[in-house]
């Protein structure tokens, strides 16, 4: 205890081993990952590995060229009458979305996820999901072992640095999930990515609230689970979005928020029951034997 004391007596020396330790335990361990990921990724790109459990996202690339989708975040402005009206659209879910169809009948065309804890929790039911592909992080395939199966579809997520604390908020955007998927802090950000490779033109987001409430009412269907960094997460969302306008309107790719409510204005904001009728898509949602056309 003496030596430590003297150690922390010397604010040089001290202020110097602190440092050490900090690259230690968080800089260095960054960058070795990060060096083995894009050693990995280069090698998958030039077709260098060929094992890679990437593979099957090249069958979706410009699947939906000029088309558009619903990426539909699970904030608490979502509502199952909102569900029900998307039920002709070609529609990405996420995580908890799976505990509301015990309320409807419709269901995503695509599902995605990347947060372990959120797979670990929610595993019975996304295991059992029955849609045209899952979007699955490679981290979870990584920590949690999954067994994949014909409709997993795995991206590649590069982390950046965003598990170092007391960073600038940053992120990139790619147009090639196969080669990578930037983490945007949200699941969301990664499924936009993964919509413009497979070629949607027209994106609408709807249930990005960009907003965690104290009251711990943070998402459409509440399952226990609560984002450890819910009082910057909005912020650190909205600095992703941003990235993701600027690549959007670089690429003629137009990107609209559908959500009722909330914090996100990067996007235009469009009125989802307008846009339906519009479109002609508009359902008819049924309750207790009573449909009415909403």
């Amino acid at each position: 205890m003496e030596f430590k004391e003297k150690l922390k007596a010397n604010p040089f020396i001290y202020s110097g081993i602190k440092k050490i330790r900090k690259f230690q335990f968080s800089y260095y361990p960054y960058l070795q990952t990060t060096f083995v990921f894009n050693m990995k990724k280069y090698f998958r790109i030039f077709g260098i590995d060929r094992k890679n459990p990437y593979k099957r996202l090249k069958k979706i690339k410009d699947k939906h060229k000029g088309e558009r989708c619903f990426i539909i975040a699970t904030g608490p402005s979502l509502t199952i009458e909102d569900l029900e009206k998307l039920k002709d659209e070609i529609t990405i879910g996420m995580n908890s979305i799976c505990l509301a169809f015990d309320e409807t009948d419709w269901r995503p065309t695509y599902y995605g996820i990347q947060d372990e804890n959120v797979y670990a929790r929610l595993r019975g039911q996304i295991e059992s999901l029955d849609v045209e592909c899952k979007f699955i992080s490679h981290t979870i395939l990584e920590r949690l072992n999954i067994a994949v199966t014909n409709n997993d579809y795995i991206f590649p997520m590069d982390m950046l640095n965003h598990h170092i604390e007391n960073h600038k908020y940053n992120t990139r955007f790619s147009n090639n999930a196969f080669a990578v998927v930037y983490n945007g802090y949200t699941v969301t950000y990664s499924l936009i990515q993964i919509a413009v490779y497979m070629g949607f033109k027209e994106i609408y987001l709807i249930g990005t609230d960009c907003n965690y409430s104290n009251d711990m009412k943070h998402h459409f269907k509440e399952y226990g689970h609560v984002d450890p960094t819910y009082l910057s997460a909005g912020e650190m969302m909205i600095s992703a979005y941003k990235v993701a306008k600027k690549y959007a309107d670089r690429n003629n790719i137009k990107i609209y928020n559908a959500t009722r409510g909330g914090m996100l204005e990067v996007f235009e904001r469009v009125n989802l029951d307008d846009l339906l009728k519009e479109s002609g898509s508009e359902q008819p949602f049924t309750s207790a034997g009573v449909t009415t056309l909403l």
